[in-house]
């Protein structure tokens, strides 16, 4: 069997896939359409750029987030070789600088002897066994041509990205350091408070201002999922909707008052030097002058400086449990393989974590070995089985957490407990099924 694979596009998933192969003694030719052409919402020239976040979610093994993390240390990520690496204060996240973090991945798989990284866009399927990681903003032809393969009329939804503004122009005089509840360094973020009149003038004006324009074939197709939802959507659930989510005041303490604010907005560093802040949770597709307008009402930023503002684009996953087995391997042709969101993992972390495995898994079949079965009680078994059960109806992207693992034979009440009895079982079956692979 020709040892040669076909990796097209170099973000998080395309990047781990490869370097799986190519670690492997398998060739890779390595497609990625940037710095020719950019999708509406990429910016940066290097591989594995994160668009939405910087943070790679909790850091602690007894979270969902933190065991799929470790499940991919383990399986040799280069993802959180260089979030090691490139790490920011964060509290109990690991975040990283996501400059450094791309420049590193970059760096790392263009100098790779296995790899070919060849800078055009992909608009046929090659022949021969491919990877497909196009991510959520697969280019228009290239989707055309997966809905040909597929045998499907439509791939798409929508999420949002959040503003990012100067560290400089924040009012310290009423904008506070302060984890939830003590949790990590006091200056991982910062907090504007507000109060119940502050918080009701906000929301109106956050309710009533005035989105950006969709194209026809956006509007056709437009669907927002949960886990980047605008806040703008989200305000128009009611009155509270945000106070009991990203303007959530649990955990803080105004120094001003003494007292818990009656909302809260919270700020995350975007870099080590902390000269830059996202609004956390704000995705948003207001129009750029009305992010200006009504984010400079929340206390605090009235003179805030944007040095990105929100943006929307559309997105673009498949049907997986129609299509898809549980090695990501299409099931009516199985020299393709899908890897990354457009598989309907959701998040940064899961969408590598699943390259890692395709790329791991082509690499024993190509070596003429049998498949590693990542067993269900771990977090990436546990979305490999979700991603591919067919018995899912109204299939939406899936992010890591405890509730797709098995539940344990005994109920224990204490949360914490629970939770790391989990991790500990997860991280236990994973290395039986890594001590049985020859």
């Amino acid at each position: 069997m020709n040892k040669k694979v076909s990796v097209i596009g170099a973000g998080l998933a395309g990047c781990e896939a490869a370097y799986q192969l190519a670690n492997n003694g398998i060739k890779v030719d390595l497609y990625e359409m940037k710095p020719k052409k950019y999708t509406p919402a990429h910016s940066y020239e290097g591989f594995a750029e994160l668009v939405c976040s910087n943070s790679l979610k909790a850091s602690r093994i007894d979270s969902a987030a933190g065991l799929l993390k470790e499940e991919m240390r383990r399986l040799g990520s280069i993802t959180m070789e260089s979030a090691a690496l490139c790490a920011v204060p964060a509290g109990g996240a690991l975040a990283v600088n996501r400059t450094e973090f791309s420049d590193y991945i970059t760096q790392k798989i263009k100098s790779h002897e296995n790899i070919n990284v060849i800078e055009e866009e992909v608009t046929k399927i090659p022949d021969g066994i491919v990877v497909i990681a196009t991510g959520p903003l697969t280019s228009d032809d290239f989707a055309k041509s997966i809905m040909e393969l597929v045998q499907e009329d439509r791939l798409s939804f929508f999420d949002a990205a959040a503003p990012i503004i100067s560290a400089e122009s924040i009012d310290r005089n009423i904008v506070f350091e302060a984890s939830r509840y003590g949790k990590g360094d006091s200056d991982d973020y910062l907090n504007c408070p507000m109060n119940k009149e502050e918080y009701e003038r906000f929301h109106e004006a956050l309710i009533n201002a005035e989105s950006a324009p969709l194209k026809e074939i956006d509007k056709r197709d437009f669907k927002v999922y949960e886990g980047c939802m605008p806040i703008e959507v989200l305000a128009k659930r009611g009155t509270d909707s945000i106070r009991f989510g990203p303007l959530k005041p649990v955990g803080l303490t105004d120094p001003r008052t003494g007292h818990r604010p009656w909302a809260c907005v919270q700020l995350r560093k975007e870099n080590k030097e902390a000269t830059m802040y996202n609004l956390v949770g704000f995705q948003t597709n207001l129009k750029w002058g009305e992010q200006k307008r009504v984010f400079s009402m929340i206390p605090g930023l009235e003179n805030a400086e944007f040095y990105r503002y929100g943006v929307m684009h559309r997105n673009t996953f498949l049907n997986s449990p129609k299509l898809l087995d549980r090695y990501f391997r299409l099931r009516k042709n199985h020299n393709i393989f899908f890897a990354g969101q457009i598989t309907g993992v959701e998040g940064y972390i899961e969408s590598a974590a699943s390259g890692i495995y395709v790329g791991f898994n082509i690499s024993r079949m190509l070596n003429g070995k049998e498949f590693l079965d990542m067993p269900k009680e771990t977090m990436l078994g546990a979305l490999s089985l979700y991603i591919s059960d067919e018995n899912v109806k109204d299939f939406q992207p899936m992010g890591s957490n405890m509730g797709i693992l098995p539940s344990l034979p005994e109920r224990i009440k204490d949360k914490k407990l629970r939770y790391a009895t989990i991790a500990n079982i997860g991280l236990e079956k994973m290395e039986e099924a890594l001590d049985k692979l020859d």
